[in-house]
């Protein structure tokens, strides 16, 4: 599996493949990572925390033949990505992809790029290989609309006994408490909420580029940063409202968290909060996030537990088996 996202980024991307290969043991796999960890590195323009391996293509494939795989994963699109498809092309290797982020709204977010530029290079990558894996019906839909083929189901899990109702403690803020949880970077669409006219109190979860800028524009807002895995199960449990603000993200692992906490979600209709909430179970889905947020209180907090089992990290783990054996049979 071959990634440039890993350790020690933490986002969903890098939070799936390390359960994935978890749970793949059970099925008798193996996951071997590609990683920049390996090299020396430099900081990706805009966006520092990502690291960019400094390698070269034969350094790639020479890594790949000593370590003998059976299969060649495609993680993303980054430089570690682009040199072993470029091995795998040339030695005729089968090879799947997975579509984990919407790099091009990410790109024209950060610079005067077009994204039809983008997404006519992120076709030619995974349509290359032998299946492309997404999150998502609706990120299929809308990947197949821009020309991408071979797209495959490949869903994603969360921990039902980690993420659990009864880890709610007592919040010292006012109610009704309005969370939300991830990177705090200018894809996430955060000013969406904190600009929201709502009761109680808002709390953000995470760090990222856009945190001191936000906290200083928004001071009645709670920024907690990073908090560790059992605290976050916490304040998951304890909070009345999960907002999702975000627009780009292709599926958003931290909705089926606080789903599994109890905790219904708001969001935007759009991939990823559509496909999980989109039928009014768990969550409410609206083009009006205020409508979404107060609309998410009167949500039963039984159902949107219910809807989180349908996320097993088995069932990710099985399908991901099922689109490698499928690029053989292709």
């Amino acid at each position: 599996m071959v990634t440039d996202a890993w350790r020690p980024q933490i986002n969903g991307v890098v939070h799936t493949l390390e359960r994935l290969a978890e749970t793949l043991t059970a099925f008798g796999a193996e996951a071997d990572f590609l990683t920049p960890n390996i090299f020396r590195t430099l900081p990706m323009p805009t966006y520092p925390d990502i690291r960019l391996a400094l390698t070269t293509p034969g350094n790639v494939a020479r890594i790949i033949e000593q370590r003998r795989p059976d299969h060649i994963h495609l993680v993303t699109e980054g430089p570690l990505g682009m040199m072993a498809r470029r091995y795998c092309l040339a030695n005729k290797r089968p090879f799947t992809t997975s579509y984990h982020t919407r790099f091009p709204e990410y790109v024209s977010a950060r610079l005067p790029l077009p994204e039809s530029w983008t997404y006519g290079l992120l076709r030619n990558f995974h349509n290359s290989g032998q299946g492309c894996m997404v999150a998502t019906q609706s990120l299929a839909d809308d990947l197949a609309s821009r020309g991408f083929e071979k797209l495959r189901p490949w869903t994603r899990g969360v921990d039902i006994n980690h993420f659990h109702p009864d880890k709610k403690v007592e919040m010292d803020l006012p109610r009704p408490i309005f969370l939300c949880v991830g990177r705090i970077a200018v894809e996430k669409n955060l000013p969406a909420f904190l600009d929201l006219d709502l009761p109680g109190t808002k709390v953000l979860v995470g760090d990222g580029p856009e945190l001191e800028r936000l906290k200083a524009k928004y001071p009645e807002a709670h920024f907690l940063g990073r908090r560790p895995s059992d605290e976050l199960a916490e304040i998951y449990a304890s909070s009345d409202v999960f907002v999702f603000p975000s627009r780009t993200d292709t599926f958003g692992n931290v909705i089926i968290e606080a789903l599994a906490s109890g905790t219904p979600v708001a969001a935007y209709p759009v991939t990823g909060p559509i496909d999980i909430v989109g039928d009014g179970i768990g969550g409410v889905v609206s083009e009006d996030l205020r409508e979404a947020a107060l609309g998410a209180l009167k949500v039963d907090r039984t159902e949107a537990r219910e809807r989180a089992m349908r996320y097993t990290w088995n069932a990710c783990a099985e399908m991901f088996l099922d689109n490698v054996k499928a690029a053989y049979a292709a």
